[in-house]
């Protein structure tokens, strides 16, 4: 008897072992690394014949990331190899989410100078340039990049059941039947993740910084299981490290399609100690400022929270999102509004990036485009101050629909990343013109914010109209042109004119809350689309600033290396 039941395990046993051997069931993260991506399957990539990639690529002014940290102590200094690390691992998973296999992709293009011209738009999509593709056998880039299927309509998307497909942190991908399923980032990118969290744990039982060790810490568990909002809570109570790490998912600009998905980048920050401390005062402001809004009572009865934080920074490593094409020079987070209105947001000012780009972009081209008597009004504390309030102008306005059906930013879907940057484009500036009336700003005239302003407005558009602060960017200047904010000069350049400017900026800011406000997702499609174009004659003054050479952006040197870790 016990020689028949041990022959009958046996048989089992073998049969399920057969089982086992004869099915292989992939993980996620494998099943993502077998994909093609978004890139057409082939031979060696060629530069496009219509497109002279040397000199796209001579657009960007190479500036080397760096700063002092003789004043960190040897445990922050010991932080930082831990740090640039992990954000490498951040960059890693942008590529993929943005087109798929970077390596495979880089290893197809043979002309060293189209390859340098792919790293930095981190593919074959010039994004200074529309997106425009750079090489030949490319196509249109895909809305929604890599983080749905290619082939996806949105009418598939919409009748999937699943209430994570909306998720910032989730993919979109095909069943063998064709069906969609969703995946999380952790499961997609697991062990790309499981290393970065150790990483930043590491770097946690380093830091001496009651505040930023136990955001390191959650920030690292976040990382794991795609719940960012504790970790968020405690990066806005972190208020007196030296180092800051901005690290995960953050932004959704790269998805077009929708604007559901974030992507993953990292900044790794060093504080300026005396530009922080003159910048302390404003935060507590920022519920009075709300209240004065050029628009409806309804649409402003949210209050900000008042425990926001602006602080200055050097900046000396960019990676994944905010390393690709144009470079941010501020910060403005946590994007949940839940823990916008607990907390507020903190604004985080890049400033050696920000200078590099007033010294070399910015001036020389108010040289060009502003009137010469005007030219004198072009100053780095204005173009400082108009960058600190566009990021401090998101947390102003209204983060709910009146409806009460959900965010603005649900509401809007794809249009929301324009008209927000449109909106603290406008804001900040209304807030600069309210400070100065207030007292608070005593330094320089305003004046000096607004013709810089202006010039910032040139600088900007030059990153083309396609990106979300492209069209901000054009949706401004298209409604300052029809309001008489400024004269076009028969020489080729502006006029600001104050008086007009300041009612303009009241009545677009006011339009953009109500829009907001109302989540008005047609009429928001339809002014972004409306008036989100160049002007010819723009076009015409924007390309005497490519016949004089100024560069349209920067890219980095940057990397332990370059900070000598």
């Amino acid at each position: 008897m016990l020689r028949n039941i041990i022959a009958v395990f046996t048989v089992v046993g073998m049969v399920a072992m057969a089982t086992s051997c004869g099915e292989t069931t992939k993980t996620e993260e494998q099943m993502e690394n077998s994909l093609q991506g978004v890139i057409p399957a082939g031979g060696d990539l060629m530069p496009d014949s219509e497109t002279d990639v040397a000199q796209r690529l001579s657009i960007f002014a190479p500036v080397t990331l760096t700063a002092d940290i003789s004043h960190l102590s040897e445990k922050e200094k010991q932080m930082l190899p831990l740090l640039f690390d992990a954000a490498a691992i951040m960059d890693e998973i942008f590529w993929q989410q943005t087109i798929g296999n970077k390596d495979a992709f880089l290893a197809r293009i043979k002309d060293e100078t189209a390859r340098k011209f792919a790293m930095i738009n981190y593919g074959p999509w010039d994004r200074l340039n529309g997106n425009k593709p750079f090489l030949a056998g490319i196509g249109e880039k895909p809305l929604g990049a890599n983080f749905y299927p290619a082939d996806m309509t949105k009418e598939e998307f919409d009748t999937l059941q699943n209430p994570d497909k909306t998720s910032l942190y989730t993919l979109i991908r095909r069943n063998e039947d064709g069906t969609l399923r969703v995946v999380w980032y952790h499961q997609a990118f697991e062990s790309k993740i499981k290393k970065a969290a150790e990483l930043i744990k590491q770097a946690a039982v380093l830091a001496e910084d009651a505040g930023l060790k136990k955001y390191l810490e959650l920030r690292a568990e976040a990382l794991l299981t795609d719940k960012y909002q504790e970790s968020d809570f405690a990066w806005m109570d972190m208020k007196t490290s030296n180092i800051d790490f901005v690290v995960g998912p953050i932004e959704n600009y790269e998805d077009a399609l929708f604007g559901y998905k974030a992507a993953q980048e990292a900044f790794i920050l060093i504080k300026d100690v005396e530009w922080s401390d003159r910048l302390t005062r404003f935060a507590a402001l920022l519920p009075e400022l709300q209240k004065g809004l050029p628009v409806d009572q309804k649409y402003k009865n949210e209050v900000p929270g008042s425990d926001a934080d602006l602080n200055a920074y050097e900046v000396i490593y960019y990676a994944g999102d905010c390393n690709s094409g144009s470079k941010t020079i501020a910060i403005n987070l946590p994007n949940d509004e839940e823990v916008q209105l607990k907390k507020g947001s903190r604004k985080l000012q890049l400033k050696n990036a920000m200078k590099a780009k007033f010294d070399k972009i910015l001036v020389p081209i108010a040289d060009v485009l502003i009137d010469p008597s005007q030219r004198s009004y072009i100053k780095f504390d204005a173009f400082f101050a108009n960058t600190m309030f566009h990021e401090v102008a998101h947390g102003l306005g209204i983060k709910n629909t009146l409806d009460g059906k959900g965010t603005v930013r649900e509401a809007l879907k794809e249009q929301y990343s324009a008209i927000e940057e449109a909106k603290a484009d406008i804001l900040g500036l209304y807030m600069v013109t309210k400070l100065y009336e207030m007292g608070e700003l005593t330094e320089g005239v305003v004046m000096d914010n607004y013709v810089t302003f202006m010039a910032g407005i040139f600088r900007s558009v030059r990153f083309g109209a396609a990106s979300a602060h492209g069209k901000a960017n054009m949706l401004t200047f298209n409604y300052f042109s029809e309001n008489g904010a400024f004269t076009h000069q028969e020489d080729g350049t502006y006029l600001v004119n104050f008086d007009k400017m300041k009612l303009a900026v009241e009545g677009l800011g006011g339009m953009i809350l109500t829009l907001q406000g109302d989540g008005n997702y047609d009429k928001v499609k339809e002014l972004i689309s409306a008036k989100s174009v160049i002007p010819e004659q723009l076009r015409n003054d924007l390309d005497k600033l490519k016949g004089a050479g100024i560069p349209v952006d920067i890219v980095f040197e940057q990397g332990k290396s370059v900070m000598g870790l």
